[in-house]
């Protein structure tokens, strides 16, 4: 029964009320753990991998999800979505172009090529940990270059007052010979 199948593979995480966003995030989090590329040679892995795929392409399409919700999804259904189809319109929830879940009828050409699954699904959250990951980095450095114009500064401070302490001593024993060579001066 395609309804049973659906409601094991992504529906145990979600509730009957889960919204588009939820549903794709539910295939997402069960796609990483199972995909073939991260479950090298694991045959059952593969295989969950194809049973969620084929559970999102029935959630993640607004037509078939009534028919899903409605218990009418027949196994014909499943079917035509594992054949390609056309441009569905942006109102549609879907997203247009050449991106697209992969079905229980891919291939695997088209399912274990993790880097391009990871980036197409992945992509921005890695792209925005990338830009904060340098952003820490950059505070690092400036901290860094902070603390060492600080320590230089501290250094400068310490050789002045080093300094106005000989010159006072050199003063003071100027003075005291001065005041010698007077005395002998003046006996």
């Amino acid at each position: 029964n395609a309804r049973t199948q659906v409601t094991c593979l992504l529906r145990d995480k979600l509730s009957p009320t889960a919204t588009h966003v939820q549903i794709k995030t539910a295939y997402y989090k069960q796609s990483f753990i199972y995909h073939p590329d991260k479950n090298a040679g694991s045959e059952e892995a593969a295989f969950r991998f194809s049973q969620i795929s084929e559970a999102y392409s029935v959630l993640g399409n607004k037509a078939l999800r009534r028919k899903y919700d409605r218990g009418i999804l027949s196994q014909a259904d499943l079917q035509d979505t594992s054949k390609p189809a056309g441009r569905e319109s942006p109102a549609s929830g879907q997203q247009t172009g050449t991106r697209h879940s992969p079905s229980v009828g891919a291939t695997q050409q088209n399912i274990s090529d993790f880097d391009t699954f990871i980036r197409s699904h992945y992509g921005e959250q890695l792209k925005r940990e990338q830009e904060i990951r340098q952003r820490r980095e950059e505070i690092i450095r400036k901290k860094e270059e902070l603390y060492e114009d600080m320590e230089l500064g501290r250094l400068k401070e310490v050789a002045v007052g080093m300094m106005l302490v000989m010159a006072a001593m050199i003063l003071f024993r100027c003075r005291l010979l001065t005041q010698t060579v007077d005395l002998l001066k003046s006996q």
